[in-house]
């Protein structure tokens, strides 16, 4: 291992760390903010629960699964006019992040649809029946309820943004994956390859373990 190579790429490794984390970032905030409620409506939209509406509940789970239906490389390229209408270009991880932060949130609400239908329906019935109002229900039983597999959809949801924004660097949004292409791949750079490779898997394990132990933490049951 050439230590000196490493160290002359450290200042473009922190860079492109630091865009990696900021990018991903900036979809897994949007992805909470839009992704959870989403998630929440299309469970309590279902049959048989106290806001069941078969009209939302059917376009919500369409558009969800449509974009989700979509590759990720994809989506990448197809909003690509989008992002730059909204932000006047498509460079950088500013403009990775919109790609990003729209493949998040139909991924994260699924899994937190999925969390949700992990709750006890007897519960909430006992809840109906007592006259408590649809946010009372949502906000103290499938809130609480739901929030170890919440935070573990949510680890899941960060490590694929993650390999989704390895993708973006291959058209110059900036990260980890865009150094690992510009100087692993087409200057056939070993060195930078191996390192970012490395990085990169350090990072996901952290995340993982960091999600798996606080999820032990908040599960009660």
């Amino acid at each position: 291992m050439d230590l000196s190579r490493l160290i002359n790429i450290l200042p473009e490794l922190n860079v492109a760390f630091f865009q990696t984390l900021y990018m991903v970032g900036i979809a897994l905030l949007i992805a909470v903010v839009i992704g959870l409620p989403l998630g929440i409506l299309l469970y309590v939209t279902d049959r048989g629960l106290f806001l069941e509406n078969k009209v939302v509940k059917s376009f919500a789970g369409v558009v969800t699964n449509l974009i989700r239906s979509i590759p990720f490389i994809i989506l990448l390229v197809f909003l690509l006019p989008f992002t730059n209408y909204i932000l006047g270009t498509t460079i950088g991880p500013t403009a990775a992040a919109v790609p990003l932060s729209v493949a998040a949130i139909p991924f994260f609400a699924r899994i937190v649809e999925s969390s949700a239908r992990e709750i006890d329906k007897g519960v909430i019935e006992a809840a109906v029946s007592v006259g408590a109002s649809p946010w009372m229900i949502i906000k103290d039983i499938i809130l609480p309820e739901a929030k170890p597999g919440i935070i573990s959809g949510l680890t899941i949801t960060t490590i694929s943004l993650i390999g989704y924004s390895a993708m973006a660097g291959t058209i110059g949004g900036g990260g980890i994956g865009d150094l690992a292409i510009r100087y692993g791949y087409y200057r056939y750079d070993d060195m930078v390859m191996y390192t970012t490779v490395i990085v990169l898997i350090v990072l996901v394990q952290v995340i993982q373990y960091t999600g798996d132990f606080i999820a032990k933490a908040v599960n009660k049951r």
